[in-house]
């Protein structure tokens, strides 16, 4: 009789796989072109990967609670479906790949219940990091993150006795111009930084609230590095070069201001950790 009933439930589970990829087929092949063209989300396709780890490492306490489906989830999924629909209609590719986070947590709470939802709430949250940002929201973030860090940049490299004179997001120097446009906005790393802390916040044996202090604090440290980032580059074109503002150097100084973003995160860890040992 259980083998029977295992049986019907890896049937449904199957089915109702093979009809979610097929309604999201569409979604899903323009995420996969989006994240390989787009250097900005390149970093989705580690995140289903990443989500799935987060709750292979709560499999003990999964293991703990009994399974108790809850019809529920069918309304759930119903709304997920309604929402890829008008999503389609419109052409709005980020309801559609939004819909389909609403109804792998309708097809959760159906077959497992809302105990087990709420224990994998995080991971299936955290898919919304894949989704490409939409093209009006990122504009609005994009353009003040570059006047910010025009401005931030220009201050430091006066501290340098480098003179610079700002435009709106152009700093002039003595033998160059360099712009901030939106890759250096710091916006790229931002997204990535988010994504990495988020993960590494949830596995983090932390409270919650300084979990919360832990995630955000890639904000601040994403904003700071990739300043840190434009006035290294304003100097050395004043002191080697402007050829040194692009190319392989320019390029060499983002993948390392990012593993510094990562130390401090990681150092924002271990002082909440001491925190966290004093306050026991």
């Amino acid at each position: 009789m259980k083998t029977a009933m295992k049986k019907q439930t890896l049937l449904q589970i199957s089915l109702i796989i093979i009809v979610f990829v097929i309604v999201h087929q569409k979604a899903i092949l323009k995420l996969i072109s989006d994240w390989s063209a787009d250097p900005n989300f390149s970093h989705g396709f580690l995140i289903p990967f990443v989500a799935l780890y987060m709750i292979w490492c709560r499999k003990n306490e999964l293991a703990e609670i009994s399974l108790k489906p809850s019809l529920a989830g069918i309304v759930i999924i119903v709304c997920g479906m309604v929402i890829h629909m008008a999503g389609n209609l419109g052409s709005e590719f980020f309801l559609m790949r939004f819909s389909m986070i609403i109804t792998l947590s309708g097809i959760i709470i159906y077959f497992c219940g809302f105990e087990i939802f709420k224990k994998v709430l995080v991971p299936v949250v955290y898919l919304i990091m894949m989704i490409p940002i939409p093209s009006i929201l990122w504009n609005q973030v994009a353009f003040p993150l570059q006047l910010i860090a025009a401005k931030l940049s220009s201050q430091t490299i006066h501290l340098l006795n480098i003179p610079v004179f700002r435009e709106g997001n152009i700093l002039h120097l003595a033998n160059t111009s360099l712009e901030v446009v939106d890759a250096c906005s710091g916006i790229r790393s931002l997204t990535s930084l988010l994504a990495l802390t988020g993960a590494f916040a949830f596995l983090a044996p932390l409270s919650t609230a300084k979990k919360w202090i832990l995630f955000f604090s890639a904000v601040p440290i994403a904003v700071a590095v990739n300043v840190i980032r434009l006035t290294i580059t304003g100097a050395m074109a004043v002191w080697i070069g402007p050829e040194t503002a692009h190319g392989f150097l320019h390029d060499m100084s983002g993948l390392i201001i990012f593993g510094a973003a990562l130390i401090l995160v990681y150092l924002v860890y271990m002082v909440e950790m001491k925190i966290e040992k004093l306050q026991e």
